[in-house]
């Protein structure tokens, strides 16, 4: 069984107790559930789903449980309003920049402090590509790349996520200063990556990808790629929980554009409330993304601005908590807008 937030509402101030539900502790409530189960889909309202058996009733309390924020260091990450993470390439073929500040890890550590006084939660470091057909970077270059820029960062008071599959990376940048670690195969492609990340006590991020193993954009189609998705993270949380992190500690990330057609990348976006039944703050990184070119007579990376907020918006209004984006100053623009009607729709 599955279960889908829908019906969403302005305010709970119009409706009779138990009739709306708030989503994972943020700013949207919600009136029923769409009901995924043996085939069937169906619609029940929020009061009824106690009467769908166990597995309802534990899918809904991990749609409705607030997501405590994350306290590293000094700094606090909250989960109850969508947050922005601004993306740090340092990679010499990276599909947004290609390369721009690779070798020059001053001017990166000073783009990373320009997102972050333009509002970013928290700037994402990456020293390899993960862009379809990128070569795989030795770790230790890897890690050359991307330290100097962590420690200019933490040093600046910015949190920092590093973006890395590589244990030897996670370690090598956790000691320079990264608080997080977001893993575009779910701590499966590095066999001590789950190790390190539960020894460091970090928080996680966990991407799906059809065969982290092999690389993240594998695949060969799905069924149903939501449900699928779904319980790809669902047994992946199982598992590191399992392997010493707290459940507190893991955020989820569908992953699109990652083994995914761009109908499976609608569906997935379409659908992103489901995955607030994980039970765990839940990343969009649908930034400059292909699916953007192919929806708008193939505008070249550079011009995906117009998409990317869009799915940027998308995801606040799914509930998101955080989103992976580039273009950051436009994106933070947007949320506050859009936080401004949330708020004035609470209140009407």
């Amino acid at each position: 069984m599955h279960l889908r937030p829908v019906q969403f509402v302005d305010t709970p101030a119009a409706h009779d107790d138990g009739a709306v539900a708030r989503l994972a502790g943020g700013m949207q409530w919600f009136a029923a559930y769409e009901v995924l189960d043996a085939g069937r889909r169906f619609t029940v309202p929020v009061s009824e789903v106690g009467g769908l058996g166990e597995r309802a009733a534990t899918l809904h309390a991990r749609v409705t449980a607030p997501r405590p924020a994350w306290q590293l260091g000094p700094r606090t990450l909250r989960f109850d309003q969508p947050q922005v993470a601004g993306i740090l390439n340092v990679t010499p073929d990276s599909f947004s920049d290609g390369g721009a500040r690779v070798d020059d890890p001053v001017a990166a550590a000073a783009a990373g402090v320009a997102m972050a006084g333009a509002g970013a939660a928290l700037v994402d470091v990456g020293g390899e590509s993960t862009r379809p057909g990128a070569a795989l970077v030795w770790e230790e270059d890897e890690a050359r790349r991307v330290t100097p820029v962590v420690e200019r960062l933490a040093a600046a008071g910015v949190l920092v996520s590093i973006d890395t599959r590589k244990a030897v990376v996670m370690e090598a940048a956790l000691a320079a200063g990264a608080a997080i670690v977001n893993d575009v195969a779910a701590l499966l492609w590095d066999d001590r990556a789950i190790e390190v990340v539960a020894r460091s006590g970090a928080p996680v991020i966990l991407m799906h990808s059809p065969d982290p193993k092999s690389g993240p954009h594998g695949g060969h189609g799905y069924a149903n790629v939501v449900t699928e998705v779904f319980d790809w993270l669902e047994a992946r949380i199982a598992a590191v929980v399992a392997g010493g992190v707290h459940r507190a500690r893991i955020m989820v990330d569908p992953g699109i554009g990652f083994g995914k057609s761009l109908s499976d990348n609608l569906a997935l976006i379409n659908n992103l409330t489901i995955f607030h039944a994980l039970g765990c703050p839940v990343m969009l990184g649908a930034s400059r993304k292909r699916l953007i070119g192919a929806l708008s007579n193939e505008a070249p990376v550079a011009e995906r601005l117009g998409g990317s907020v869009a799915l940027a918006l998308k995801g606040a209004e799914a509930g998101v908590q955080l989103l992976r984006v580039h273009d950051v100053a436009e994106t933070v623009q947007a949320l506050r807008v859009w936080r401004g009607l949330r708020d004035r729709a609470l209140v009407s």
